[in-house]
């Protein structure tokens, strides 16, 4: 369905050459200029422009890729649900956070998948910007993100809440302690997640709310994945600002101790959220009734 013009203006985009573009497609590099000349005339803008013999795409054709890349994924979405109406099967692409990965929205969307017949559920994992990208240009259905999303082509409705909390060895000297301070926490190796994700941009902001910086903290080191953070962390290599629900596993076993940080209020939001022309609300509500179960059944455990 997809016009073979479209198709010729994305790949130029993603190999950067008329002529790559030509090989990847199996045609010729004049039919492909071609299909650019037309889509210009079509849309009265120059799409590409060349200078010191390198190919630059212009203001208006990243426009045009943008748009371009959302009838792609249109088109396939339409596709997929066709295949999906003659085999009966609910295809749901959903992207999480990392921290989402390690918390109970896994495993509701695993309890949805299991007690609804037929359905097929992809999880894709990325930065919150990413996702809601992804969301606007119809590459997911819906997105698991840990804030609050401020964008009108896209809604939400609350899961839960969440905090950020210190996370330590239980042989670190601190696990004895009620709470810790800002100033405690100075005095230790903290590994923290990377500075694309929420949760550092929560600390940094809430750090900044107190006049006071990153810098002055020894940061040694910054890894995307939760897993290892903790794992580091229980082999007491240092210490971690990490959302409470992605260790709740390893309190209740006591291989981490999770201590509140005093004068610091650092909660978010889960959220579910959806692009606003999202059609199936009832697809929402089961999966709202799934994630409250399983955080039921987790506060029993």
């Amino acid at each position: 369905m997809i016009d073979a013009k479209v198709i010729s203006l994305l790949k130029i985009y993603e190999t950067g050459s008329f002529t790559k573009a030509a090989e990847q497609l199996a045609l010729t590099q004049p039919a492909v200029s071609k299909h650019i000349r037309m889509l210009e005339e079509d849309l009265g803008v120059k799409l590409f422009s060349r200078s010191n013999n390198k190919l630059h795409i212009t203001r208006e054709g990243e426009l045009v890729v943008k748009y371009a890349k959302r009838m792609v994924s249109l088109t396939q979405n339409l596709k997929e649900e066709l295949i999906n109406q003659k085999k009966q099967i609910s295809a749901l692409s959903v992207g999480i956070t990392h921290t989402a990965e390690s918390n109970a929205s896994t495993e509701a969307l695993a309890n949805y998948a299991t007690t609804h017949d037929n359905v097929k559920i992809k999880i894709f994992t990325e930065t919150t910007e990413n996702l809601c990208s992804m969301l606007k240009n119809y590459q997911l259905h819906l997105a698991i993100i840990e804030s609050r999303i401020n964008d009108p082509s896209l809604k939400s409705l609350v899961l839960d809440t969440d905090c950020l909390v210190l996370a330590v060895s239980p042989t670190n000297h601190l696990a004895r302690l009620p709470a810790v301070t800002i100033e405690q926490i100075k005095h230790e190796n903290l590994i923290l997640r990377s500075s694309s994700s929420s949760t550092w941009n929560m600390f940094v902001s809430s750090l900044e709310s107190q006049n006071k910086h990153i810098d002055e903290f020894n940061v040694l080191m910054e890894i995307d994945n939760i897993a290892t953070i903790k794992d580091l962390i229980r082999r007491n290599f240092g210490v971690s600002i990490l959302a409470r629900s992605t260790c709740v596993d390893e309190y209740r076993k006591n291989k981490i101790a999770l201590l509140p940080i005093e004068n610091f209020s650092m909660v978010r939001e889960v959220n579910l959220v959806y692009h606003k022309d999202f059609e199936y609300p009832e697809i929402l509500q089961d999966i709202v009734k799934c994630y409250n179960a399983t955080v039921n059944g987790l506060s029993k455990v």
